[in-house]
């Protein structure tokens, strides 16, 4: 298991290009914020897709870190995503995470996407992410 503290270290180092905020992390869950500016916007005055992709990506792996401890290279195998709403596009973007399955090999999560201070999901995600084996695990 890894605390909020060093998950957030970890990104800070490891992931400096993830413009995400790590809000809790707690017993397989978690909750992340993006701001939403220019650069996140799509042409229709609307949040561009992989922009909510990625939020729920970064939930996911966070969730997962506190779950796991930090592994840097668990990775994602699968994700789908339900557009639900038009995000609010002045307001930053909720990810709450909630893993479903912890395995050795694979987690599978779920994560709905909020505009903040809207309870009404944006968009609904679920994915599978694979832990790499140990390195003196047998095959």
């Amino acid at each position: 298991m890894a605390t909020k503290e060093e998950i957030i270290n970890f990104l800070k180092t490891d992931f400096p290009q993830a413009k995400c905020i790590v809000e809790k992390v707690g017993e397989q869950s978690s909750i992340v914020k993006q701001q939403i500016g220019f650069e996140q916007m799509r042409p229709g005055g609307t949040v561009a897709g992989p922009v909510l992709m990625a939020v729920a990506d970064y939930a996911l792996y966070v969730a997962i870190l506190g779950e796991i401890g930090i592994v840097s290279l668990t990775v994602t195998t699968n994700m789908t995503i339900n557009f639900m709403r038009k995000p609010i596009s002045t307001k930053a973007i909720i990810g709450e995470c909630n893993l479903l399955k912890v395995g050795k090999t694979l987690v599978v999560g779920e994560v709905s996407l909020y505009s903040e201070g809207d309870p009404k999901p944006v968009a609904h995600v679920v994915g599978t992410y694979s832990i790499p084996p140990k390195k003196n695990q047998l095959c």
